[in-house]
């Protein structure tokens, strides 16, 4: 059932089904892709770092489309005055919620002191946390694993949950594979540490009042809806990117609502009119159509649409036309 938003900081997002901030995935061109398929998911940003913001262009890092809403802003950081400076600016631009990422296990991310190894500071996550929800009304949230390295019982789990659960926060969303923050690339840490979804049922159980969703090895709807009978929400991110066409059915098997599915055929044409005011602003076909090659998964001509996008989008001076030319090889 779906909850609503009612007091400061302790807030429920709404929000059921969410796709996974993902690096060089989420971006805009991204989102605004998948709001044209879905438009109750809550979409993420890829993670952006407290530095990039403070120091860097934050137009560029901040700005989004009105009509990708609802997005959270995805924050990677350990200081809280920071990420409180940030969790305003991140409020200020319109987005729905700020997430602090205690999941990446990335040797940068380790370097610059965030991601999955917070998770062996959870004091220091919970003084995060705080000093943002200080300063913005929007919900606070953090995305984490199950555990890292030789820090993976569930006590110790327990212990993370609610130290960051005593200091405010009520929203989580849990990777449900430990991360090994060495010996294991990034991509390994998606695949090798085995999913256990008990875990995160668990701590459903064990703290009932929190909004606990479920991240990690999500790859159709009728997983998704399993994974609702005990938990609050569900994440879903490669699948969703891959095979983006799952995203037409989630209002309706998710969310109940009724109403006409959009063919395939439909999104492009909808995309259209984003692609030439993207070129316009003088934007580059393949930064939007590199998000797209997935929509055909599993229908006649999908190969040669994604051979035509993906040989003849990076050319210099193409246009909308080249994926008019993509789409006809479809054959339904």
């Amino acid at each position: 059932m779906l909850q609503d938003k009612n007091s400061k900081n302790s807030m429920l997002p709404s929000y059921t089904f969410s796709v996974a901030p993902m690096l060089d995935w989420t971006d805009k061109h991204c989102r605004y892709f998948h709001r044209l398929l879905t438009k109750n998911t809550l979409l993420y940003t890829e993670m952006v770092t407290t530095g990039a913001i403070l120091y860097g262009n934050q137009q560029r890092f901040l700005s989004f489309n009105t009509d990708e809403s609802p997005v959270a802003f995805q924050l990677g950081g350990s200081d809280p005055v920071d990420l409180a400076k940030c969790a305003q600016l991140v409020e200020q631009y319109g987005y729905s919620e700020v997430n602090l990422n205690v999941g990446c296990p990335s040797d940068r991310v380790q370097n610059g002191r965030f991601g999955a190894c917070l998770m062996a500071e959870p004091q220091l996550v919970a003084e995060c946390i705080a000093a943002m929800q200080e300063v913005v009304s929007i919900p606070v949230t953090v995305k984490s694993r199950i555990g890292i390295d030789e820090q993976d019982s569930y006590a110790e789990l327990v212990n993370f949950i609610s130290t960051i659960a005593d200091a405010g926060c009520q929203d989580f969303i849990i990777h449900a594979r430990k991360a090994w923050l060495k010996g294991l690339s990034p991509k390994q840490n998606r695949d090798v540490p085995p999913l256990c979804y008990d875990t995160v049922y668990q701590i459903k159980q064990d703290f009932p009042t929190l909004n606990i969703s479920l991240n990690g090895g999500v790859t159709s709807l009728d997983v998704a809806n399993d994974v609702l009978s005990n938990v609050d929400g569900v994440m879903v991110g490669r699948e969703a990117y891959h095979n983006p066409y799952l995203l037409a059915e989630v209002d309706r098997q998710i969310y109940g609502v009724s109403g006409e599915i959009k063919t395939r055929h439909q999104v492009v044409m909808e995309l259209i009119p984003y692609i030439q005011q993207h070129l316009i602003d003088d934007g580059r076909l393949h930064n939007v159509t590199r998000h797209i090659l997935g929509l055909f998964h599993g229908v006649a001509g999908a190969r040669a649409w994604r051979r035509c996008l993906s040989e003849k989008a990076p050319k210099k001076g193409a246009n909308e036309a080249v994926v008019l030319e993509a789409l006809n090889n479809i054959r339904l």
